[in-house]
């Protein structure tokens, strides 16, 4: 066997556990983050594709690693001051189109933590969908990930739409 063809493999293996399929639905580049090692709530990110031919809706998520989880957004109050709030309803998620799950924007939050979050450890969370089935993601914290493109991001959703609110992950 090759070096080329080693290299090969190792790569792929090292990036499965970041995908995530559920019919349609794929998950892409999860990671979650804590704002402090004593901090009482994290959030995770990534990115959500649809790629069948009708729309689904991310309508919760779940996790052992909190006691609560909610998909939540940040929201400008017109004053400058961003308040984060539930989003009961979660996202629709149209044919061909990606939610952008990110620092600053729309995430999964993870309220009251069963211990801190520490760099290279991972957990699992559960996404749920209207139509797709439910996929079970590995989510890695990574404490020490940048937002990336000066601070924002591709928008809410792909296909150009852009949601200046939010920011990369």
């Amino acid at each position: 066997m090759s070096f080329k063809t080693l290299f090969a493999g190792a790569l792929l293996a090292a990036l499965l556990p970041l995908t995530a399929a559920a019919g349609p639905i794929t998950v892409t580049d999860p990671y979650a983050r804590a704002a402090s090692p004593v901090a009482m709530s994290g959030a995770a990110f990534m990115e959500i594709t649809n790629t069948g031919d009708a729309p689904d809706r991310l309508i919760a998520a779940r996790s052992d690693r909190a006691q609560r989880v909610e998909l939540h957004t940040h929201k400008d109050m017109g004053d400058g001051v961003m308040k984060m709030m539930e989003v009961a309803e979660g996202w629709e998620i149209a044919p061909g189109d990606t939610l952008y799950l990110a620092r600053g924007g729309n995430h999964v939050m993870l309220m009251g933590l069963n211990g801190p979050m520490q760099q290279d450890e991972s957990f699992s969370v559960t996404l749920v969908f209207k139509k797709a089935a439910e996929i079970v993601i590995d989510v890695p914290v990574d404490l020490e990930r940048q937002p990336q493109m000066g601070g924002m991001n591709h928008g809410a959703m792909g296909h150009g739409a852009m949601n200046h609110g939010q920011m990369s992950n």
